[in-house]
């Protein structure tokens, strides 16, 4: 089976130099509010955004962080991109971010100044802090240095330590609408055509959408389904469905998608066991990938 891919190249903004913020609203009144009448009442120091990936949760916290420290306070970030190890060499082929990255930013910030400006410091996202990492947020959280607004992004509340989780005044974020999902694509895909299957299968996530698009998921997500509809099909366009699924961890996502897309809720257990087996036990992905789509096509 001929491939459809076509070679397209997109750049999205990094959220810290996104000024594009669709939807949340709602979220980022909330805060503004807050923030203009901190003079009356205090504004808590630690907001937790909270939602599914992709949907402008670190863009409205760089938004917000803009507001608060205004390009004069000190601002410090926790991200993988600046993640460290024990002698303070980046270590940024890792998917948890270490205690030592943050303790570096606690010194950071005990030497910063002391001008009474405010002090911002944004963690994206807290679902990647290590168990240690978590505890010496949370000691800095018991007792918030005046001044200082503390903004957590977050995947799942449920990975969140409840004792960081309490501590935390959470804005739980909305998945976009599809006519946001569309408006982000016409600024950032203006000569794409993105179907209403995609903006559906995105689920309001615009980050969907867009590893989509930069990997060809989208397409190899179309070839994907082809396969399982196609009666005739054989253990070698499987094969090369597979391969290309294989190509990128980032795709195999889109077997779930399909599953959830043909009403096969049943067989979510095995496929996404067998996806986290790929790793865990060094399986050859498209071996691995090439079983979940015979069986899936078994249960059609």
């Amino acid at each position: 089976m001929a491939s459809k891919k076509k070679e397209v190249l997109f750049e999205f903004p990094n959220p810290m130099d996104n000024d594009c913020l669709v939807g949340h609203s709602d979220t980022l009144k909330t805060f503004t509010d807050a923030w203009n009448n901190r003079d009356v009442h205090p504004i808590h120091p630690v907001w937790m955004l909270c939602g599914p990936r992709g949907i402008g949760k670190a863009t409205l916290a760089y938004k917000i962080a803009r507001m608060v420290y205004g390009n004069v306070g000190d601002f410090f970030i926790i991200d993988l991109s600046k993640n460290i190890d024990e002698r303070g060499n980046s270590k940024t082929d890792v998917k948890a971010i270490s205690v030592h990255t943050v303790r570096a930013m606690i010194e950071r910030m005990q030497m910063s100044s002391m001008s009474g400006q405010w002090r911002v410091v944004l963690i994206d996202s807290v679902d990647e802090l290590t168990v240690p990492a978590s505890n010496a947020i949370l000691k800095l959280l018991e007792e918030p240095p005046a001044q200082t607004l503390f903004l957590l992004v977050t995947h799942q509340l449920s990975n969140v330590l409840p004792t960081v989780r309490s501590r935390a005044r959470v804005e739980k974020m909305h998945p976009l609408t599809i006519s946001e999902l569309r408006e982000l694509c016409v600024r950032f895909m203006p000569d794409e055509e993105i179907s209403s299957e995609i903006l559906k299968l995105a689920n309001g996530s615009f980050g969907k959408i867009a590893n989509l698009k930069s990997t060809g998921g989208d397409i190899i997500y179309e070839e994907l389904l082809e396969v399982l509809h196609n009666p005739h099909a054989n253990a070698s366009d499987i094969m090369i469905v597979a391969t290309k699924i294989a190509s990128s961890p980032a795709l195999y996502g889109i077997l779930l998608d399909a599953i959830a897309q043909l009403g096969l809720a049943d067989l979510y257990p095995m496929a996404t066991h067998a996806i986290s087996d790929i790793n865990r036990l060094n399986l050859k992905a498209d071996i691995a990938i090439f079983r979940i789509i015979v069986e899936v096509k078994k249960c059609l």
